[in-house]
C-alpha cells in the first residue's frame, strides 16, 4: 500500500499559479500510475491529469491543458501539480491517486475507480 499527503493548496487570484505536492509513503512510489482529480462545490469528482509510473507520459482534461502540468520525481517519492493562469472555475479540492495499473489505450486512468489509493485532498480557492 502507498499513503498520500497532498500539500500547497490555498488561496490565489485569477492568473495567479499554484503548485501542489503530492508526498507518497509506503510502498516504491515509481510502482504507481499518478492522477490527479478535483471536485468543486455541487459538483461532480473530475479527473484533472495523470501521469505515468516512470513520468514519460502526461494527460490532461482538455479544460486544463496548457495551463496546468503534471510530473513526479520518483527519487523524492513526489508527485505535482503545476497550475498557472488559475481561473475562479479551477476552484475545488485537489486530489492525488495512486494506481497500480499501466497506463495505455485500454486502461480508465481518467476514471477515479481506476485508483487504488487516494489523499485527503487540498483545497485550492481562486478569486476572482
Amino acid at each position: 500500500q502507498v499513503q498520500l499527503v497532498e500539500s500547497g493548496g490555498g488561496l490565489v487570484q485569477a492568473g495567479d499559479a499554484l503548485r501542489l505536492s503530492c508526498a507518497a509513503s509506503g510502498r516504491t512510489f515509481s510502482m504507481y500510475t499518478m492522477g490527479w482529480f478535483r471536485q468543486a462545490p455541487g459538483k461532480e469528482r473530475e479527473f484533472v491529469a495523470a501521469i505515468s509510473k516512470s513520468g514519460g507520459n502526461t494527460y490532461y482534461q482538455d479544460s486544463v491543458k496548457g495551463r496546468f502540468t503534471i510530473s513526479r520525481d520518483n527519487a523524492k517519492n513526489t508527485g505535482y501539480l503545476q497550475m498557472n493562469s488559475l481561473k475562479p472555475e479551477d476552484t475545488a479540492v485537489y486530489y492525488c491517486a495512486a494506481g497500480l495499473g499501466t497506463i495505455s489505450r485500454s486502461s480508465n486512468y481518467y476514471s477515479g475507480g481506476w485508483y487504488d489509493y487516494w489523499g485527503q485532498g487540498t483545497q485550492v480557492t481562486v478569486s476572482s
